[in-house]
């Protein structure tokens, strides 16, 4: 049976996806989109590594699965915590084998070639999607760009940069100035690096973006997001199965977990435009930098707090929780991460309280984010 292919391209970072199954492929073509450049490839033969990319081969083979779980009994191996499933990691002679027994999908990686198998199409769809990210990521790290936490809105290719804590309100500002006429370029995360000219050139970190039901139905996307979901529209399969109801009984209170956490639509990159509407930018340069606080009893409005970078910006293996580097694929070291303080420091910035009257909001972000770009 031929091999179906997507070809992925992030700066000079290149990744292929290959597999025996259509479906594979199309989900990374889809995951990946516009923001990396994904798109169908021809078969990619011996020679796909000739360019020292990636490449991926995953299939639905059962069989591999119980030879992989195999060699993880036999060479040894320790217990780990990956994509939030219980995880088998084995090293022998220069390759690491790893399998996640209750979620039936074996691993086998050398170097940048990676073999994922499993008993289901789609399981082995969303782990082909995340190790292409995390071989992009891998070579990425070590041409000079960072990861930082932080969301980024676009105009004219210059890139207004959204830093802050957890539930500070970098996904709220992205969105909101999206809806405002910009173009989103991430939601989260974002690569950064240090030019030579004294710019800070701007790539995506595709993801999936988790948007809580308050959110969506204070800007006027819950509806729409309903009726696709009525319609037999399907969201990103890491949205848990209450979500889903709450959206098809017309629920728009928000869903707690027991540790407190909200439980929110997680949607394609793809469906931001295809369901919401935004335009997504595939590059941007640095031009301001924005600090929000959301308050929901405060008034909108610029603050003085002197917030700067801070290494909890920074997005690295010490602050990766979800998917530890257990196959190798991060450089040890990152050159161009020590200037980088420097070069955004010359940015010109404001700190703004938020609230959950999303339209004085935006009229504040979008404000403030023009002046950013008239100063730089």
């Amino acid at each position: 049976m031929p091999l179906s292919a997507t070809r992925i391209h992030a700066d000079t970072a290149t990744v292929t996806v290959a597999s025996q199954d259509r479906a594979v492929t199309d989900w990374s073509t889809r995951y990946f989109g516009p923001w990396w450049n994904a798109t169908a490839a021809a078969d990619p033969g011996p020679g796909a590594l000739a360019d020292d990319g990636g490449l991926v081969l995953a299939d639905v083979d059962p069989d591999r699965v119980d030879d992989v779980r195999a060699l993880v009994t036999d060479y040894g191996h320790e217990e780990v915590t990956y994509a939030n499933a219980r995880t088998l990691v084995a090293h022998h002679e220069g390759t690491t084998y790893a399998v996640q027994p209750d979620e039936r999908i074996g691993y086998q990686a050398t170097g940048r070639r990676l073999v994922i198998a499993g008993d289901e199409p789609e399981p082995v769809a969303v782990a082909a999607a995340r190790l292409a990210r995390e071989l992009v990521r891998g070579q990425l790290l070590a041409n000079g760009w960072t990861v930082l936490h932080a969301s980024a809105a676009t105009r004219n290719g210059k890139a207004v940069v959204t830093l802050g804590d957890k539930g500070a309100g970098k996904t709220t500002t992205g969105l909101l100035l999206a809806l405002s006429g910009w173009e989103l370029l991430a939601n989260d995360r974002i690569f950064v690096r240090p030019e030579a000219d004294g710019h800070v050139r701007v790539l995506p970190w595709p993801s999936a973006a988790a948007l809580g039901f308050g959110l969506l139905d204070a800007v006027g996307l819950y509806d729409r997001t309903r009726d696709r979901v009525l319609d037999g529209g399907q969201l990103h399969p890491t949205q848990h199965p209450t979500v889903t109801q709450a959206l098809m009984d017309g629920r728009r209170e928000p869903l707690w977990r027991a540790d407190g956490k909200e439980r929110k639509p997680q949607f394609f990159p793809d469906q931001l435009s295809s369901w919401l509407g935004l335009t997504l930018s595939p590059e941007a340069h640095a031009a301001g930098l924005l600090f929000p606080t959301i308050r929901p009893d405060a008034t909108p409005g610029i603050v003085e707090n002197g917030r700067t970078l801070t290494t909890a910006d920074v997005f690295d293996e010490k602050t990766e929780d979800r998917y530890p580097d257990i196959f190798g694929l991060t450089p040890t070291t990152a050159p161009g991460s020590e200037t980088l303080p420097e070069f955004l420091a010359r940015l010109p910035r404001r700190s703004l309280v938020l609230n959950h009257d999303t339209k004085a909001s935006a009229a504040l972000l979008t404000k403030t984010a023009e002046e950013l770009l008239t100063e730089s």
